[in-house]
């Protein structure tokens, strides 16, 4: 069996989860969100844009469809580009310029003449600026009700939702709230007796936070979280705020207090599907990844919540 590699198979497999819910139906088709996707192409910046934001086909020079579905599921990918312009070059120019200006007209600038010099000089610069750009994936479960992103940053991940409502005219999502609050839970693992559910294996890796507004913080890795010490953390009212663990030996990743789940693996008994399953070419492994990626986050997330007692509904 070959396995294709290339930027776009590397990119497919999400490292981050940060999850969304529908709250009413999803309802569009594939060919409809791909033609409301058209609305917002990405564009590179122009000579005097700082930043600009669309999307792009998620297969890359091998497709030039911007959703790419299978299954049910659909896959997107954003794309947004800046200028860097280093700051201490912008500082030492907007400096002499306004002491070239103080000294020329002998007196001290305003505010707003000294705003007025940096951005002329943020506009001259722009054109010659470096810009670098990143993606980022996402895809749509429209049975299960999900849109998931693959960002470590929730706000990178409201970014891309913001700009899918601006193209779908309206999209109904918030983050999922449960019955028991994460840091409540993941806590009780570490501090009681009682052992975590039978499909949850807890790993080396935590931190743990006081609740009080200025309390400490407590970062621990490749540690023993069953020790003694870690136990005198909790005693005194410290709280798991990020726990890393294994599910069904499926899925190792860190887990925080707001769901969000970061480090994402797909373990060995996933892999082995990927390695038993043929493919011609990038795009049909693009596809076998995709179906068996999906399949497994689709058993998962549900797990997910009922982890924490189950969904909280409005």
């Amino acid at each position: 069996m070959t396995t294709f590699q290339s930027e776009n198979l590397q990119d497919m497999w999400f490292k981050n989860l940060t999850l969304f819910r529908f709250t009413e139906p999803f309802t569009l088709s594939p060919a409809e969100v791909e033609e409301k996707l058209q609305a917002m192409l990405f564009k590179p910046c122009g000579n005097h844009e700082e930043a600009s934001f669309g999307w792009t086909a998620p297969l890359g020079k091998a497709s030039d469809q911007l959703v790419h579905a299978n299954n049910g599921f659909m896959m997107l990918c954003s794309k947004r580009e800046e200028k860097v312009l280093p700051a201490a070059v912008v500082s030492e120019m907007v400096q002499e310029k306004i002491l070239e200006a103080e000294e020329r007209e002998s007196r001290k600038l305003s505010k707003k003449e000294r705003t007025d010099i940096k951005d002329e000089i943020i506009f001259d610069l722009l054109p010659r600026a470096f810009a670098f750009s990143r993606k980022t994936y996402a895809y749509i479960d429209p049975k299960g009700g999900w849109l998931v992103v693959d960002s470590a940053s929730a706000k990178k991940a409201e970014d891309l939702l913001s700009n899918l409502r601006k193209c779908l005219g309206s999209l109904p999502a918030i983050p999922p709230v449960t019955v028991t609050k994460p840091i409540l839970t993941l806590t009780q693992w570490l501090f009681s007796d009682e052992l975590p559910p039978a499909d949850i294996t807890i790993e080396d890796e935590c931190e743990l936070r006081s609740p009080e507004e200025a309390g400490g913080t407590i970062r621990c890795k490749r540690h023993d979280l069953a020790l003694p010490e870690i136990k005198n953390h909790l005693d005194i009212g410290k709280q798991v705020i990020k726990l890393a663990i294994t599910w069904e030996d499926r899925l190792s990743f860190i887990i925080d207090e707001n769901l969000g789940i970061k480090r994402l693996k797909f373990l060995d008994l996933i892999q082995e599907q990927v390695t038993d399953t043929a493919a011609n070419d990038e795009i049909e492994q693009f596809d076998v990844d995709f179906s068996i990626m999906t399949a497994e986050l689709s058993n998962f997330l549900p797990r997910l919540l009922e982890l924490f007692d189950g969904e909280l509904k409005s």
